[in-house]
Protein backbone atom coordinates (compact mmCIF):
# COMPACT_ATOMS: atom_id res chain seq x y z
CA UNK A 1 0.00 0.00 0.00
CA UNK A 2 1.07 3.17 -0.52
CA UNK A 3 2.80 5.39 2.01
CA UNK A 4 0.82 8.89 2.27
CA UNK A 5 2.01 12.49 1.59
CA UNK A 6 1.88 13.46 5.23
CA UNK A 7 3.20 9.91 6.19
CA UNK A 8 6.35 10.70 4.03
CA UNK A 9 6.57 14.11 5.61
CA UNK A 10 6.64 12.85 9.05
CA UNK A 11 9.25 10.45 8.00
CA UNK A 12 11.62 13.11 6.41
CA UNK A 13 10.72 14.86 9.84
CA UNK A 14 11.85 12.21 12.11
CA UNK A 15 15.03 11.42 10.07
CA UNK A 16 16.48 14.74 9.52
CA UNK A 17 15.88 14.84 13.94
CA UNK A 18 17.83 11.95 14.17
CA UNK A 19 20.82 13.47 12.65
CA UNK A 20 20.52 16.63 14.03
CA UNK A 21 20.50 15.01 17.79
CA UNK A 22 23.37 12.54 16.72
CA UNK A 23 25.63 15.23 15.41
CA UNK A 24 25.14 17.52 18.44
CA UNK A 25 25.74 14.72 20.89
CA UNK A 26 29.16 14.24 19.06
CA UNK A 27 29.87 18.34 19.49
CA UNK A 28 28.49 18.40 23.06
CA UNK A 29 30.13 15.48 24.52
CA UNK A 30 33.75 16.58 23.57
CA UNK A 31 32.92 20.07 25.08
CA UNK A 32 31.99 18.47 28.30
CA UNK A 33 34.69 15.89 28.62
CA UNK A 34 37.13 19.12 27.69
CA UNK A 35 35.73 21.49 30.22
CA UNK A 36 34.31 19.44 33.18
CA UNK A 37 30.75 20.12 32.92
CA UNK A 38 27.65 18.19 34.19
CA UNK A 39 24.98 20.00 33.00
CA UNK A 40 26.39 19.41 29.62
CA UNK A 41 27.32 16.03 29.97
CA UNK A 42 23.48 15.38 31.05
CA UNK A 43 22.75 17.30 27.91
CA UNK A 44 24.62 15.47 25.36
CA UNK A 45 23.59 12.08 26.90
CA UNK A 46 20.54 14.09 26.14
CA UNK A 47 21.20 14.21 22.37
CA UNK A 48 22.16 10.63 21.88
CA UNK A 49 18.91 9.46 23.77
CA UNK A 50 17.00 11.67 21.57
CA UNK A 51 18.77 10.31 18.60
CA UNK A 52 17.78 6.75 19.32
CA UNK A 53 14.44 7.80 20.18
CA UNK A 54 13.65 9.23 16.76
CA UNK A 55 14.77 5.98 15.30
CA UNK A 56 12.87 3.95 17.01
CA UNK A 57 9.92 6.26 16.10
CA UNK A 58 11.04 5.78 12.61
CA UNK A 59 11.25 2.24 12.85
CA UNK A 60 7.85 1.93 14.27
CA UNK A 61 5.88 3.83 12.33
CA UNK A 62 3.84 1.91 10.20
CA UNK A 63 3.33 -1.08 13.14
CA UNK A 64 -0.32 -1.64 15.28
CA UNK A 65 -1.35 0.56 17.72
CA UNK A 66 -0.72 -2.18 20.19
CA UNK A 67 2.65 -2.38 19.28
CA UNK A 68 2.87 1.35 18.85
CA UNK A 69 2.05 1.76 22.56
CA UNK A 70 4.42 -0.89 23.59
CA UNK A 71 7.21 0.77 22.20
CA UNK A 72 6.06 3.89 24.03
CA UNK A 73 6.52 2.28 27.40
CA UNK A 74 10.06 1.04 26.53
CA UNK A 75 10.81 4.53 25.77
CA UNK A 76 9.75 6.06 28.90
CA UNK A 77 12.51 3.86 30.28
CA UNK A 78 15.09 5.17 27.51
CA UNK A 79 13.90 8.90 28.62
CA UNK A 80 15.24 7.84 32.12
CA UNK A 81 18.95 6.93 31.16
CA UNK A 82 20.30 10.12 30.69
CA UNK A 83 19.30 11.04 34.65
CA UNK A 84 20.90 7.67 35.59
CA UNK A 85 24.08 8.97 33.60
CA UNK A 86 23.78 12.47 35.14
CA UNK A 87 23.13 11.07 38.94
CA UNK A 88 26.70 9.30 38.38
CA UNK A 89 28.70 11.92 36.76
CA UNK A 90 27.68 14.06 39.53
CA UNK A 91 28.53 12.24 42.28
CA UNK A 92 32.10 12.22 40.40
CA UNK A 93 32.05 15.76 40.40
CA UNK A 94 30.99 15.97 44.24
CA UNK A 95 34.28 14.83 44.86
CA UNK A 96 36.29 17.32 42.65
CA UNK A 97 34.32 19.94 42.31
CA UNK A 98 36.01 22.14 40.06
CA UNK A 99 33.59 24.40 37.87
CA UNK A 100 33.79 24.33 34.04
CA UNK A 101 34.59 26.56 32.01
CA UNK A 102 32.34 29.33 31.19
CA UNK A 103 32.25 30.67 28.46
CA UNK A 104 32.47 27.76 26.75
CA UNK A 105 29.18 25.93 28.55
CA UNK A 106 27.71 28.81 27.34
CA UNK A 107 28.93 29.00 23.57
CA UNK A 108 27.65 24.52 23.74
CA UNK A 109 24.54 25.41 25.43
CA UNK A 110 23.97 27.98 22.78
CA UNK A 111 24.28 25.71 19.95
CA UNK A 112 22.28 23.08 21.63
CA UNK A 113 19.49 25.65 22.05
CA UNK A 114 19.52 26.40 18.27
CA UNK A 115 19.39 22.62 17.54
CA UNK A 116 16.80 21.51 20.32
CA UNK A 117 14.35 24.98 19.16
CA UNK A 118 14.34 23.58 15.26
CA UNK A 119 13.30 20.32 16.21
CA UNK A 120 10.67 21.16 18.52
CA UNK A 121 9.18 23.07 15.91
CA UNK A 122 9.46 20.32 13.56
CA UNK A 123 7.84 17.90 15.23
CA UNK A 124 5.45 20.11 17.11
CA UNK A 125 2.67 19.63 14.14
CA UNK A 126 3.36 16.29 14.37
CA UNK A 127 3.14 15.39 18.56
CA UNK A 128 -0.39 14.49 18.20
CA UNK A 129 0.21 12.02 15.42
CA UNK A 130 0.91 8.24 16.23
CA UNK A 131 -0.12 8.48 19.98
CA UNK A 132 3.12 8.36 22.60
CA UNK A 133 5.49 7.99 20.15
CA UNK A 134 5.93 11.61 18.70
CA UNK A 135 4.61 12.48 21.88
CA UNK A 136 7.88 11.21 23.62
CA UNK A 137 10.04 13.19 20.80
CA UNK A 138 7.94 16.05 21.28
CA UNK A 139 8.82 16.43 24.80
CA UNK A 140 12.43 15.26 24.86
CA UNK A 141 13.13 18.41 22.36
CA UNK A 142 10.66 20.94 24.46
CA UNK A 143 12.11 19.32 27.48
CA UNK A 144 16.12 20.07 26.21
CA UNK A 145 15.54 23.62 24.88
CA UNK A 146 14.46 24.14 28.59
CA UNK A 147 17.35 22.80 29.80
CA UNK A 148 19.98 24.22 27.47
CA UNK A 149 18.59 27.88 28.45
CA UNK A 150 19.26 27.07 31.85
CA UNK A 151 22.46 26.05 31.08
CA UNK A 152 23.47 28.96 29.34
CA UNK A 153 22.15 30.63 32.56
CA UNK A 154 24.70 28.43 34.18
CA UNK A 155 27.89 29.39 32.37
CA UNK A 156 26.84 33.12 33.19
CA UNK A 157 26.32 33.06 37.05
CA UNK A 158 29.40 30.55 37.12
CA UNK A 159 31.42 33.59 35.21
CA UNK A 160 30.10 36.72 36.96
CA UNK A 161 28.46 35.75 40.61
CA UNK A 162 29.12 32.18 41.58
CA UNK A 163 32.52 30.50 40.21
CA UNK A 164 32.28 27.31 41.61
CA UNK A 165 30.70 24.22 40.35
CA UNK A 166 27.48 24.36 42.17
CA UNK A 167 25.54 25.90 39.52
CA UNK A 168 26.71 23.26 37.26
CA UNK A 169 26.01 20.52 39.50
CA UNK A 170 22.61 22.03 40.35
CA UNK A 171 21.11 22.64 36.51
CA UNK A 172 22.35 18.85 35.97
CA UNK A 173 20.41 17.50 38.53
CA UNK A 174 17.33 19.56 37.33
CA UNK A 175 17.80 17.84 34.00
CA UNK A 176 17.97 14.73 35.98
CA UNK A 177 14.15 15.68 37.22
CA UNK A 178 12.72 16.88 34.32
CA UNK A 179 13.42 13.78 31.88
CA UNK A 180 11.99 11.58 35.00
CA UNK A 181 8.61 13.49 34.74
CA UNK A 182 8.90 13.31 30.74
CA UNK A 183 9.39 9.84 31.00
CA UNK A 184 6.09 9.51 33.30
CA UNK A 185 4.46 11.49 31.02
CA UNK A 186 5.34 9.34 27.88
CA UNK A 187 4.70 6.18 30.16
CA UNK A 188 1.07 7.07 31.35
CA UNK A 189 0.22 8.02 27.58
CA UNK A 190 1.64 4.77 26.53
CA UNK A 191 -0.27 2.95 29.03
CA UNK A 192 -3.30 4.12 28.08
CA UNK A 193 -3.12 3.57 24.20
CA UNK A 194 -2.46 0.04 24.99
CA UNK A 195 -5.63 -0.16 27.07
CA UNK A 196 -7.84 1.41 24.33
CA UNK A 197 -6.11 -0.61 21.69
CA UNK A 198 -7.95 -3.64 20.30
CA UNK A 199 -6.85 -6.69 20.72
Amino acid sequence: MQKSAPDDDLRRVVRFVTFLNLGYFGVEFAVARAIGSVSLFADSIDFLEDASVNFLILAALGWSARNRARLGMSLAGILLAPGLATLWTGWEKFHTPAPPEPVALSLAGLGALAINLSCAAMLARYRRHSGSLMRAAFLSARNDALANIAIIATGLVTAFLWPTAWPDLIVGLGIAVMNADAAREVWNAALNEHKEAPT
